[in-house]
């Protein structure tokens, strides 16, 4: 398999969400989203995936327009996107998006000889959730540098 070289990542959507699985899906792109997503002119930022119409679509992922592209002057940069994965893993998807407190998000953006975008499906954290987080990391870090806490 080629490497794969990710060009964007949602790091918010590990601290909001407990990610429990992961799918790698393609996405529909137009010629210069293509060249633009392997520049790295991806923002996830606010981005998720919608499975109402029964196909995955990936909204508010931000796809900035290509520098050298000519000629096509009307372009949405957060338009919505369709993602491709198989009938199976749809239902997969549905099914655990079923559950109260579900989401599905994307996680990143890799391209090699094809664009992709890893979804994770998550489960919200509350607010306190993420600061235990937060002062398990510091703690982590204080012992990793030798100091008592």
């Amino acid at each position: 398999m080629a490497s794969m070289k990710v060009v964007a990542q949602n790091r918010r959507a590990r601290y909001d969400y407990e990610i429990v699985d992961t799918v790698e899906a393609g996405i529909m792109l137009t010629g210069q989203e293509v060249k633009s997503c392997r520049m790295g002119n991806v923002n996830l930022g606010g981005a998720y995936v919608s499975l109402l119409t029964g196909d995955p679509i990936l909204k508010n992922a931000n796809i900035a327009p290509y520098a050298f592209a000519s000629g096509q002057t009307e372009y949405e940069p957060g338009r919505d996107r369709r993602l491709l994965l198989k009938k199976s893993e749809v239902r997969k998807l549905q099914a655990a998006l079923a559950e109260q407190g579900v989401s599905l998000v994307p996680l990143e953006v890799r391209a090699g000889r094809h664009i992709k975008v890893v979804l994770g499906l998550g489960k919200g954290r509350k607010r306190i959730d993420k600061r235990q987080r937060i002062k398990e990391r510091d703690m982590k870090r204080k012992i990793q540098k030798g100091q008592e806490y």
